[in-house]
């Protein structure tokens, strides 16, 4: 109706999309709602723009997060090549370039040194992510900033194991997952670590990825997260001058991405002075001793510790195009699906059931009370409920601006195990795109969330009589 009675035309195009959005309150109308369902009264006011979006030139079916992530673009992307493809990827998804590979449909993997037109890919075309058989869990739990989760599917091997949790540490200062951060760096995971390739390919590590140098510091930086660049800078005063494959520093990487807050903490960090006891030194000159002590203290634990990071004599070296391939995204079977960890809070028991492999490390050999011991952080954790993580889309989520006020009635039945998961799902939908009427009060908001869910195909009773 308002676009015949205003005379609007949507032209079409090949590479961009025009569309009318109508907006009430804040938030903008889904074509499948009416405006009874939400509280449009008589007289008021919606708006009405017509905006463009350009098409995405590619689409990645992440496997991971099961989501598909539109890759925006010219048809010109259509010629770089696939390790830059990987990088815009690794960037969205939140997910280091070495932990997984891209196929087309038809199972054809894709390599770095190639170009997309080298595969024939047209525009539109879908890619698959996969990631290494066994990890799914693992990854999952990272991306929600599950500890439990990431410390059950932990390796027994352990080059895999230590490779993990930089894999984990990049992943949580991607998303910002402050708790999952804090924890890994008590396993001696450190924020200005590359993360490197996995064990098996470190042969090849002159003609891997150039963002396997990135560490997770520079993506705490370049993804505004300046509690994640607190940890680490309180942790170590190193990670304000590790330079990522570009030689860009994390100051450098604030200010290329406008993170204002970013730069005035970093800029404040770099030029401050450091007290001694007996002398105080500029934050540069401290930084030069740190460093000539950590290349010491690394000369020494390689002369002392027989392990090494490289691969040992029986072991599996993995080739490109002749191993049998190890990335399927097959699980490992230790959890049953993704929703049991986003909704369901875990108690103190699984503490007894946490996988041994860090205890087999010789590393960490000593500091078994330490890798149990986690009491006050699981309770801490048990105590809040945790609601899933909605799709934005480009690779991002957020989180249900109503779940800090909504009453512990409403929590407790969300969580409630005799709901199915579709239900809880569908719940939570409801209440997330009610919250995005802000204009309006929270009590009208949840009124609106429960029409919303009556008018979903899948509803939990229990879910709906306590909204």
């Amino acid at each position: 109706m308002v676009q015949k009675t205003f005379l609007l035309q949507l032209d079409e195009d090949q590479h961009v999309l025009h569309y009318l959005e109508i907006r009430y309150c804040g938030a903008a109308l889904r074509d499948n709602w009416t405006l009874r369902d939400v509280s449009f009264t008589s007289g008021r006011t919606i708006r009405c723009s017509i905006k463009s979006e350009q098409k995405p030139i590619l689409y990645v079916l992440n496997a991971v997060a099961g989501e598909t992530i539109p890759i925006i673009g010219t048809p010109a992307m259509l010629h770089m090549s696939v390790g830059q493809l990987k990088s815009i990827v690794s960037a969205q998804s939140g997910l280091p370039v070495s932990v997984f590979r891209l196929s087309t449909d038809t199972g054809v993997e894709l390599y770095d040194c190639n170009n997309l037109q080298d595969y024939d890919l047209e525009a539109g075309t879908c890619i698959h992510l996969d990631t290494w058989n066994g990890w799914l869990e693992f990854l999952q739990g990272c991306l929600l900033g599950s500890v439990i989760t990431a410390q059950k599917n932990l390796s027994k091997n352990p080059s895999v194991f230590r490779f993990q949790l930089r894999v984990a540490l990049y992943i949580s200062s991607s998303r910002g997952h402050l708790n999952l951060a804090d924890w890994l760096l008590e396993r001696r995971a450190n924020g200005e670590e590359p993360v490197g390739l996995h064990p098996c390919r470190q042969w090849c590590h002159r003609t891997a990825h150039r963002d396997t140098g990135k560490c997770p510091i520079h993506v705490a930086a370049a993804n505004n997260h300046l509690h994640i660049i607190k940890l680490f800078i309180n942790r170590s005063l190193l990670a304000l001058v590790c330079r990522d494959p570009g030689g860009r520093k994390p100051l450098n990487l604030a200010i290329e991405h406008g993170h204002r807050d970013c730069v005035r903490y970093l800029a404040n960090k770099l030029f401050s002075v450091v007290s001694l006891p007996n002398i105080s030194l500029p934050m540069h000159i401290y930084i030069k001793v740190k460093q000539w002590a950590r290349l010491c203290q690394r000369k020494v634990a390689l002369s002392r510790c027989h392990y090494t990071s490289t691969l040992q004599m029986g072991e599996i070296l993995f080739i490109d195009g002749f191993n049998k391939e190890k990335m399927f995204s097959k699980s490992n079977g230790t959890t049953t699906n993704l929703e049991q960890f986003m909704i369901k809070s875990k108690d103190d028991k699984h503490l007894c059931n946490i996988s041994s492999s860090p205890l087999e490390d010789p590393i960490f050999a000593k500091r078994g009370p330490q890798l149990l011991g986690q009491h006050k952080t699981i309770k801490q954790e048990k105590n809040k409920v945790k609601l899933p993580l909605l799709h934005k889309g480009r690779g991002q989520y957020l989180t249900p601006s109503l779940h800090c006020i909504v009453k512990p009635t409403v929590q407790k039945s969300i969580a409630n195990t005799s709901c199915s998961g579709a239900a809880r799902q569908n719940a939570v939908s409801s209440l997330a795109a009610a919250s995005a009427f802000t204009e309006i009060p929270w009590l009208k908001q949840l009124s609106i969330a429960r029409t919303l869910l009556k008018k979903t195909k899948i509803t939990c009773s229990v879910c709906e009589l306590k909204l």
